[in-house]
């Protein structure tokens, strides 16, 4: 495969992995590969590669002769991705807590300004946006590029879980734990930092419903813009 074709197949992941991440594309979405070789301005051979990357991630299902849509977990795979996500953000904590310099700490903190001035706000996107690049932005600074990939994957169906089976709309993965967790790093306090992140995400995992199914319409025109 040549570099401009995979570079371009990663961007199209990219985009529908965003698009998924940030919520606009919930769960049982009908992927229509006309849709997406229009709004994302790319070939049909393309999408194909990038819907049967995603699908191997779990975030699409592709059914014969029905066509591709997004990934709608079940309770057990939810359950699971929690447990998963609580095994690899503890970690990316202890690797981090390790090396943590106090430029990570600067960085980390200007993280928190923008998830709080997204929630000052009230955008819901933009929200759910800087959370979730407040726990990839701690795998990166780790430094384990295999962990950080896992964590993304993890994230993603993360955000399909919500949509599926989140209670009520809301703010899910809050600041004030972010906050507790920078400052345990700050302090060397290895131990408080797991503890936070765990209980962090068992918060997280406690507002959702797992017996809860709700399917939504959406405007795929919304979804994807010029700059995607």
């Amino acid at each position: 495969m040549s570099n401009s074709k995979e570079a371009e197949i990663q961007r199209l992941v990219r985009a529908i992995s965003n698009a998924v991440a940030e919520q606009r594309l919930p769960p049982g979405t009908r992927l229509v590969e006309a849709e997406l070789v229009a709004r994302l301005k790319a070939n049909r051979n393309h999408v194909r590669s990038a819907l049967k990357r995603l699908e191997l991630e779990r975030i699409v299902s592709i059914v014969p002769n029905k066509g591709a849509s997004i990934s709608q977990p079940s309770v057990e795979e939810a359950r699971e991705v929690f447990t998963a996500r609580s095994i690899v953000e503890r970690g990316i904590i202890e690797i981090l807590s390790e090396k943590c310099r106090q430029m990570d700490i600067a960085i980390l903190k200007k993280q928190l300004k923008a998830e709080l001035a997204a929630i000052q706000h009230n955008k819901r996107e933009q929200i759910i946006k800087e959370s979730g690049e407040f726990h990839l932005l701690l795998a990166r600074l780790s430094g384990n590029s295999v962990l950080a990939d896992m964590l993304q994957n993890l994230i993603t169906r993360s955000s399909l879980i919500i949509s599926l089976y989140q209670i009520e709309a809301g703010e899910l993965c809050g600041c004030d734990d972010h906050k507790n967790i920078v400052q345990a790093l700050e302090s060397n306090d290895i131990n408080a930092a797991i503890l936070y992140m765990k209980q962090h995400l068992a918060d997280i995992e406690c507002h959702l419903k797992l017996d809860f199914w709700e399917n939504k319409k959406v405007n795929m025109e919304n979804v994807f813009n010029d700059g995607d």
